[in-house]
């Protein structure tokens, strides 16, 4: 039985009233669910594109829900347009020459093994797309829609590509799911290299900063992976914050304050931390790096989590956390740590599902209920809190 189940069993309604946002979800991934959207309890949700079939389909979507809404309500739908991890090999870098490899040729450079022994692997694969026809595309959509984020977005170090379809896969395909993704299919033995997963993301969080979107982010076994290509972006750009001696230093130089002079420095040090970040929004140079970020269904442990929410780091970080990859098996006791030491206001729920309607609504109100227990929140309350982290997160 689920904790929702439970709940309403003992009377503790859930508070849909206040507003319930799935951070983020793929309902694009089952078309067919997309009818259902308008009866869910959920107010919003983060859809995420990943490839090439389905950016189109995010955007039709928003469009098509948000369009026939009524003009009082929230959006239905905040789309995200962005080329995930697991499709980073089908993009071809063309910014660091004036003649693009050939197919055979990219394959065989940014896959691990190389394929060149398997010439029918690559044969199977899609003409690879250009790096500056995706950024350029995705930069179009995001004009279109002036809350979009970018994503989803990321690097995977343990994703293996999918095999050859063989003959019983295509008879038992279901007709409904938005082709593209794995289907059950074996896997490979072929990874897309770390180096070009980075070049893929670092290009679109470039653009998300020329945008001034938020990136919801994918991590797999590259939590620091990923702390390093923002860390080249933000690099320049950090917050300024004085530490306690630094404070103190210049205290001894001033001499003693008056209890008036204390309280204006007082004021001084809180603002402190943002006058370089209000600096930058006024900066007329587009800046490089996204102003709010979140690493979506967060499994990590905590010692990357205090690196993220370093003071000085110039962009917002968030953490989203699923019922389904955060909250079962191994994961949930590792997870209650992490959600107890994060900021409070620093926390979004998700579904990560790949289907619209009850089941997602579900999810989602499991996931607030397990945030909340962890976090000894009334219901009322922390619901109340993460709505108004995901407003904070998306709109700035």
């Amino acid at each position: 039985m689920s904790i929702s189940q439970d709940a309403s069993q003992d009377g503790d309604a859930f508070p849909w009233d206040l507003g319930v946002y799935d951070a983020h979800c793929h309902p694009t991934d089952t078309m067919a669910s997309i009818a259902s959207i308008p009866a869910m309890k959920t107010t919003t949700l983060t859809a995420m594109a990943t490839r090439g079939e389905d950016q189109k389909l995010v955007q039709q979507t928003a469009e098509s829900l948000n369009g026939d809404e009524d003009s009082t309500r929230e959006e239905r739908i905040v789309p995200a347009f962005g080329w995930h991890p697991w499709f980073s090999h089908q993009i071809l870098d063309d910014t660091q020459t004036d003649s693009p490899q050939q197919k055979d040729a990219h394959y065989t450079a940014v896959l691990a093994p190389s394929p060149s022994e398997d010439p029918e692997f690559i044969k199977r694969l899609p003409q690879p797309k250009l790096l500056s026809t995706l950024i350029a595309e995705t930069r179009e959509r995001l004009k279109r829609f002036p809350n979009a984020l970018v994503g989803e977005v990321g690097l995977d170090k343990s994703f293996r590509l999918p095999g050859a379809w063989t003959q019983q896969d295509l008879d038992n395909r279901d007709e409904e799911i938005t082709p593209g993704s794995r289907e059950g299919r074996r896997l490979s033995p072929y990874k897309v290299k770390i180096y070009h997963q980075r070049l893929v993301l670092k290009a679109q969080l470039q653009l998300a900063g020329e945008m001034q979107r938020a990136v919801s982010v994918h991590s797999v076994q590259s939590h620091g992976a990923v702390l390093e290509v923002l860390k080249e972006l933000w690099k320049g750009h950090e917050r300024i914050v004085l530490s306690r001696r630094e404070r103190e230093k210049l205290q001894d130089a001033e001499g003693a304050l008056s209890e008036d002079e204390e309280e204006d420095e007082n004021r001084r040090e809180k603002q402190t931390t943002t006058t370089n970040n209000s600096k930058l929004e006024n900066a007329q140079q587009p800046l490089p790096f996204p102003p709010r970020i979140c690493m979506h269904s967060y499994s990590g442990p905590i010692e990357p989590i205090r690196q993220f929410l370093q003071k000085s780091n110039p962009s917002d970080v968030y953490f989203s956390f699923s019922a389904v990859i955060n909250f079962s098996g191994l994961s949930a006791r590792k997870v209650s740590d992490v959600i107890k030491a994060l900021p409070a206001e620093r926390i979004l729920i998700e579904s990560d599902l790949h289907i619209a309607g009850a089941q997602m609504d579900q999810l989602l109100e499991d996931a607030a209920r397990q945030i909340c227990e962890v976090r000894g929140w009334e219901l009322r309350e922390g619901v109340q809190q993460l709505a108004d982290n995901w407003r904070r997160f998306v709109f700035g």
